[in-house]
């Protein structure tokens, strides 16, 4: 049997009362959760995830990350809507060129800390 079998099998009768009371009283509130929630369903598509890792390095336009990423353009446009409207990525116009950046540092981040979480060696 597995180990992770055998934590499944273990039955919990004692419900710690003072730790669930203390851990609510931190958590954010439902709306907050759900909101989390969608901004990790974002990250959910590798060529969203893809946008970000390029826009990481550069303000780029749409043929720009279309030629990085080997997508059509339309594919690309509809993947930086989604981001767009998640607040993950800005935009600027120079002209009739739309250049796309990362809307702050914490979508760095964000991309960063999972990037070294999912290169971790498993133990």
């Amino acid at each position: 049997m597995s180990e992770a079998e055998e934590l499944d099998r273990f039955e919990c009768t004692v419900i710690h009362e003072d730790v669930v009371r203390a851990v609510k009283g931190k958590m954010p509130a439902e709306e907050d959760l759900l909101d989390l929630a969608d901004l990790f369903k974002v990250f959910g598509d590798s060529t969203r995830v893809g946008i970000i890792s390029a826009l990481l390095h550069a303000e780029l336009c749409v043929c720009d990350i279309a030629a990085l990423l080997g997508m059509s353009k339309s594919a690309i446009s509809h993947q930086l809507r989604t981001l767009r409207q998640t607040k993950l990525v800005k935009y600027r116009r120079e002209g009739k060129v739309v250049f796309y950046s990362l809307d702050d540092e914490h979508v760095g981040g964000i991309f960063t800390q999972g990037l070294v979480h999912v290169r971790e060696p498993r133990q």
